[in-house]
């Protein structure tokens, strides 16, 4: 069960690195792009699948609750701006400080999961 655990991490981090990285390549002129609602969707159902393995028996993690408490409504609300920013942008919207607030809180979701112990 460890192999399908590692495999779901990978999974997550490569939906966090859409994001992320979507953002890092539009910086310049920020907008939201399909990628990083992708990505959002991806790193918010693999990190649910990722604390349900942990809680399950097959799995020997201890989690810190509020930890990930904390990192799915960052997680949620990630994707709802990216949802409708990826919208607006479709629509040939201005959709820059949903950019930003998407990018931003993807990397207060990394940063969340780095640093709190």
């Amino acid at each position: 069960m460890d192999v399908v655990y590692n495999l779901v991490v990978v999974i997550h981090l490569l939906g966090m690195a859409a994001v992320v990285g979507g953002y890092l390549t539009v910086l310049r002129k920020p907008r939201v792009l399909g990628i990083m609602r992708d990505g959002a969707g991806t790193a918010l159902l693999a990190g649910i699948v990722l604390v349900g393995l942990a809680e399950s028996d097959a799995v020997d993690k201890d989690l810190n609750h509020a930890k990930m408490a904390v990192k799915l409504v960052v997680a949620i609300v990630v994707l709802a701006l990216a949802i409708v920013g990826a919208r607006r942008d479709k629509e040939g919207k201005d959709t820059t400080l949903l950019a930003h607030l998407v990018g931003g809180l993807a990397i207060v979701n990394v940063m969340v999961a780095a640093i709190w112990r």
